[in-house]
């Protein structure tokens, strides 16, 4: 099963296994990951699931609906910066750690 660790900026961790299929952003709201919000639901109109993603995952390409997303993260855009709604286990990753940035909205 695909693993998802999560690096808050308090320095507190959180590893869950999950599905695959299942997004970056849905694996932290269905087991109670603070630091993601997701207030539209995964459908790339928010940055509320806004993630750096940690290591040298050889991830697919920024869509530019996600691109322009990220341009509206209230944290700082980074290289490193994804929508977890976009990023998906299985497809995307097997294990993947990302630092969760302080603000969401």
């Amino acid at each position: 099963m695909p693993k998802i660790t999560y690096h808050h900026s308090s320095g507190a961790v959180d590893t869950v296994e999950v599905p695959e299929g299942t997004s970056i952003m849905r694996a932290a709201l269905t087991n109670s990951v603070d630091g993601i919000v997701g207030e539209c639901g995964g459908q790339t109109m928010c940055a509320t699931c806004h993630v750096y993603v940690r290591g040298t995952a050889d991830l697919p390409a920024i869509s530019d609906d996600e691109d322009e997303m990220l341009d509206c993260t209230a944290d700082e855009r980074l290289d490193s910066s994804r929508l977890g709604c976009q990023v998906i286990a299985g497809r995307d990753f097997a294990d993947i750690e990302v630092s969760l940035p302080a603000n969401q909205n």
